[in-house]
Order: structure tokens, then C-alpha cells, then sequence
């Protein structure tokens, strides 16, 4: 069973951990369990009651009503406010309650409902994206487990492929191109998926060779493809090298080519790069790159 420190629910809902133990002593709002040495700390279910209490908070509700709810009018409530609210907050606040409970169908209506209204890339860039990077602080604090981001993970990946195979694409004879890669070691492909999705989606072709790429290999595709731009992300290691040597190996390696990089490894790193290694540090900067580089295209 997963635990939860006091430290862990104020991430996690944004209420500070000094407020919970005031409404856990006036409103008895949660009630925290304790270890055998006596350690206070909370359950799933004390996660998501508070992720509740947060959201109808911020839509209104006080919280001497909140206290006074059951459980099955506070459920009510919060369906009621994630049905019919547009903020990007109450809707990532969804998504975290639909991965804590496996609930796939929770996941696809919200999905479903931000993807009619403002498109899929701006229910990406404005949901999808400030959600998963709550899940990375959730992974550093041990809040959420494999199995539970594997099934979250998972179900945006496949909305991602979906809409990459929707794309229906007419090339100007201008159209800049794209190889888009991930080193050998590097697993993590979702936000390689989603570059892949945005490059497209600008009018640009793209070979996308995934994750894992050898690096003898990714020459022998580029001398013949001969992109304009590679695109690859690092959130581990390559082999032996230190991510500075790896960027240095390929900025060598390709020294005509512009080679847009991000993830983890690089970003606020500070790291020594060459001219033609482009740091990206989020999918609005690799937007606003794509939308800079296509002006011939217009």
C-alpha cells in the first residue's frame, strides 16, 4: 500500500501542510494513521480526499461546508465541477484522481471533452503536459506507484499515436525535414511521440526512428535521408559518455545539421554546447522553433 507524508499531500493538492493539521484538528477533515513508532502518514484515500477538498475549494466551496459532506455528496460535487469547468487546473486535477484510480473511462472523457473544445495540441500543451510533469514530482516523492504511471503513460501515448495517424499531410516543396531519434539506452519516448505529432502537424515531413537508435545506425539513415533538423531527448545516460560528450558526438558527427535536444540530462544543466546543439525546454519552445523555421513555407 502506498503512504503519504503531510509534505507529499501539500505537493500534491497545493494546500500547505500547516492548513491540513489545522482542519484535521478543527474540522477532523482527515484522519492520519501512524506507524509503529508512531509516524503520522496518510493513505490513497486520504490523497484523494484531500485532491477533492482542493478542488472545491478552489471552486467556492468553504471548507466548514466541505467538512460537514459525506462522501457521496463530495463525489457528486466534484463530478458535477470536472464536467462543467474549463480551467486547466480542475481538469489536471482529473486526471490525477483517474491514474490514482485506474479509471480509464474518467481519463478518455476528459480527453474527449478538452479535445473538442480546444484541439488536441492545446489539451496536450496545457493538460497533458503540466499533468505528467505533476507525475514526475509524484515519482521523486515515491507518491505514485509503476503500475499507476505505466497505466497513465500508456493511455496518452496511445491518444498520441492516434492523432498522428490523423494527420492527413499535402508537403510544399519547401517543407523542412526532420529525423527524430532516441540514443541507445533511452526508453522514454512519449514526449519524442509528441514532437513527432507537432513537427507534422506544421506542414514538415519526418523520419521517426523511436527509441533506442544505434548510433551507426542513425548515420546510415541520415546520410540518406539528409534532415534538416534531429530531434532527440535524454533523460539517462548514453552508455559510457557523459551527455555533454554524447551532444559533442553528434554535433561532430553532423555539423551541417541543426540538432534540437531536450530532456532532463540537458535542460538547466549548463552544460558546454556547440553552435548547431538547440536546447529545447518544453513542447511551447519546440511550437514556437517550428512556427520560426517554416516562414518560407507561408
Amino acid at each position: 500500500m502506498t503512504s503519504y507524508s503531510i509534505k507529499d499531500l501539500e505537493h500534491l493538492s497545493g494546500i500547505k501542510a500547516h492548513t491540513l493539521r489545522i482542519w484535521e484538528q478543527r474540522y477532523n477533515l482527515i484522519d492520519p494513521k501512524r506507524t509503529d513508532t508512531n509516524i503520522r502518514y496518510y493513505d490513497q484515500e486520504d490523497l484523494k480526499l484531500v485532491l477533492n477538498v482542493s478542488l472545491l475549494k478552489d471552486n467556492g466551496y468553504k471548507i466548514s461546508k466541505i467538512a460537514k459532506m459525506s462522501a457521496e455528496e463530495m463525489f457528486r460535487c466534484v463530478r458535477e465541477i470536472s464536467d462543467k469547468t474549463t480551467s486547466y487546473e480542475d481538469q489536471i486535477h482529473g486526471l490525477t484522481l483517474s491514474m490514482i484510480d485506474l479509471d480509464e473511462q474518467r481519463f478518455e472523457k476528459i480527453i474527449s471533452s478538452n479535445t473538442l473544445k480546444i484541439g488536441f495540441e492545446r489539451t496536450m500543451l496545457n493538460i497533458i503536459y503540466p499533468f505528467l510533469s505533476k507525475i514526475g514530482i509524484m515519482w521523486i516523492t515515491n507518491s505514485v506507484n509503476p503500475a499507476q504511471e505505466h497505466f497513465i503513460s500508456n493511455l496518452v501515448r496511445q491518444k498520441v499515436i492516434v492523432a498522428i495517424d490523423g494527420q492527413y499531410q499535402t508537403f510544399n516543396e519547401h517543407a523542412k525535414k526532420y529525423m527524430l531519434f532516441l540514443p541507445e539506452t533511452e526508453l522514454h519516448e512519449l514526449s519524442l511521440l509528441f514532437a513527432n505529432y507537432l513537427i507534422r502537424s506544421k506542414g514538415n515531413k519526418v523520419v521517426y526512428l523511436g527509441q533506442n537508435m544505434p548510433f551507426i545506425d542513425l548515420q546510415t539513415v541520415y546520410n540518406t535521408y539528409q534532415p534538416d533538423y534531429l530531434v532527440t531527448i535524454l533523460t539517462t545516460r548514453v552508455k559510457q559518455m557523459s551527455s555533454e560528450e554524447y551532444l559533442q558526438l553528434l554535433s561532430e558527427t553532423f555539423p551541417k545539421t541543426e540538432i534540437l535536444v531536450s530532456g532532463s540530462q540537458v535542460i538547466g544543466q549548463d552544460l558546454n554546447l556547440s553552435e548547431n546543439i538547440i536546447p529545447i525546454a518544453n513542447p511551447n519552445h519546440l511550437v514556437s522553433f517550428i512556427e520560426e523555421h517554416n516562414t518560407e513555407l507561408v
